[in-house]
């Protein structure tokens, strides 16, 4: 008879700790701590440089030179901090500054900016929203016509 009560006792607790969405959370978080080290800061962002090269469609334009210690990141899981600029009705971007201080303002530069695509497709979001979210980089220093940082496969860890 105790070891039913055991039994049960214990099945009991695992059900009522385990909810789907719980578990993601749980271990998204358990992988944000494992990739701590992949932690990016906008401050790491922004060390950049430019060079002008001629664009066929838009002529002189400034390229992007991306620092080393961020090119080792690229196709690679990393975490970052900050506010929600919605791009449209169904893409999103995640930015250093609040809308009213980013970089379509012109009060900031285009390294403080990335855009995003989530694991889960579409979803919906505040602008402002301050979240923390993990993401698998992808760097562009070529195409003139999209960001210079993207975050694909990303995640929500923080801030929903």
């Amino acid at each position: 008879m105790g070891k039913w009560i055991v039994f049960i006792s214990v099945i009991s607790l695992s059900l009522l700790s385990f909810k789907s969405n719980d578990f993601t959370s749980e271990t998204l978080k358990k992988q944000t701590k494992s990739i701590v080290s992949d932690t990016l800061t906008w401050k790491k962002l922004g060390q950049i440089k430019f060079v002008k090269k001629q664009h066929k469609d838009y002529g002189l334009v400034d390229y992007p030179v991306i620092s080393p210690e961020i090119k080792m990141r690229n196709n690679k899981k990393v975490v970052i901090s900050g506010f929600i600029v919605p791009i449209d009705n169904v893409n999103y971007a995640i930015s250093k500054n609040v809308f009213a201080s980013c970089f379509f303002c012109g009060k900031a530069g285009p390294e403080t900016i990335a855009g995003l695509k989530f694991r889960a497709g579409k979803v919906k979001l505040r602008t402002d929203q301050f979240v923390t979210i993990v993401g698998t980089l992808k760097i562009n220093e070529t195409d003139v016509d999209n960001w210079m940082y993207n975050l694909e496969d990303v995640v929500i860890v923080k801030g929903e």
